[in-house]
């Protein structure tokens, strides 16, 4: 019995010694690469929950931010191809109340400006409006607006107060619930799981959430305190956490359009492989950059990240913006967008010449800005796309 005892103690000691010794487990990160036809998974590590030690996996649904506003164009190309609303019209008349610049009301405020961050709209009022609140009081805020040019002339402004918006009036164009317009026009067609604000989705995908963590330690977006069943849409003060009897139309910003979506890494390549086949009736990818319309696009004066920007669609790298957006190593025009909230990087992509691949990532506990100017892309995120295209480099030898 001594023996077992004596053996029992040495064993546990040497695996306290190894876990010592091990490295830490990575945050969670996923790359995943695509063409028309395939979907590659080329880096799936680290932890998705740190409380229950559960590893991430491929599809697993994680908060990818911004990239929620290319979506957002997608449903609205959608509703335009469908004849409910048009790119050009007056978004008051959707809403049936005004939306107006305070320094030049005679001016109309379009979708198209909207989407393409030239509506004078900024974020110095906020851009969260929780249930409860009022979007149209939001909207008549001075500090919403850019003060001297009026929608359509002002210069581009990213803006996360536009996708409330925006998500309004395709609420009040269509009649049906925001998140429930997303699943019609862009997920179903493609037969994939995603939610805003975990709205909708089923409770084994919540079960698979991604937890942000800051690159502290810290929490920072989705742990088991932040999903269902407890409340994860906002809420004014005194209100209850329920969507029944909410009105479409009123104040889509409880959905988060502007950066809510959950979705897994396989599931996003399946929505930038319909962008490649650019199928005309469910997601027409030239559309997002409609020159054709007349409309105020190509380079954007002043900026150095967000130097082309259409209906919700970024290009990178190209070659004569002479822009701070340098990405993938090959130094190729790419399409898409980035997502960065919550110490989450994220990217859908699209390469534009030759046979057309694209990659779809995130990677978390990304540091912080230091500094409200410091644009680009964060150097870990730059150095895990260097990695996942050396992956793929490697596989098609």
């Amino acid at each position: 019995m001594m023996r077992f005892a004596v053996l029992t103690v040495a064993l546990s000691l040497a695996g306290c010694t190894t876990m010592a010794d091990a490295e830490p487990v990575k945050p969670a990160a996923v790359a995943v690469a695509f063409d028309a036809q395939s979907i590659t998974p080329l880096i799936v590590e680290g932890e998705a929950d740190r409380a229950t030690g559960r590893m991430v996996e491929a599809n697993d649904p994680v908060r990818v931010a911004s990239i929620s506003k290319m979506i957002m164009a997608l449903a609205t190309l959608r509703l335009v191809h469908e004849g409910k609303i048009s790119l050009t019209a007056d978004v008051s008349d959707y809403l049936g109340w005004e939306v107006r610049h305070p320094a030049f009301p005679d001016v109309p405020v379009t979708l198209a400006d909207i989407l393409m961050h030239r509506s004078s709209l900024r974020d110095d009022a906020g851009y969260v409006i929780p249930l409860g609140e009022s979007l149209e009081q939001k909207l008549a805020e001075p500090g919403a607006w850019y003060a001297d040019a009026p929608p359509g002339k002002a210069p581009f402004e990213y803006a996360n107060l536009g996708s409330p918006l925006v998500a309004t009036v395709l609420e009040a164009a269509s009649g049906e619930r925001y998140d429930r317009l997303v699943q019609r026009t862009v997920f179903n067609p493609l037969g994939i799981e995603a939610c805003f604000n975990w709205i909708g989705c089923s409770p084994e995908t919540i079960r698979k959430a991604v937890v942000l963590y800051r690159s502290t330690g810290e929490v920072a977006r989705d742990d088991a305190a932040g999903r269902p069943p407890n409340c994860a849409f906002p809420v004014a003060e005194g209100m209850p956490c329920t969507l029944q009897g909410y009105i479409p139309g009123t104040n889509a910003s409880i959905f988060s359009p502007q950066g809510g979506l959950r979705i897994g890494m396989i599931d996003l390549a399946r929505i930038g492989q319909a962008l490649i086949r650019e199928e005309p009736e469910v997601f027409p990818r030239r559309m997002m950059f409609p020159a054709r319309l007349g409309m105020n696009f190509g380079r954007n004066a002043g900026q150095e990240f967000f130097c082309i920007y259409g209906l919700g669609m970024q290009v990178i790298q190209a070659e004569y913006t002479q822009c701070e957006d340098a990405l993938f190593p090959d130094g190729e025009p790419r399409l898409g967008h980035a997502g960065e909230a919550y110490g989450l990087r994220s990217g859908l992509w699209i390469g534009t010449t030759g046979e057309k691949r694209g990659l779809a990532y995130f990677v978390t506990a990304v540091p912080d800005r230091t500094s409200l100017d410091e644009g680009g892309f964060a150097p870990e995120e730059i150095a895990f796309v260097r990695r996942a295209m050396e992956k793929l480099a490697a596989s098609a030898e």
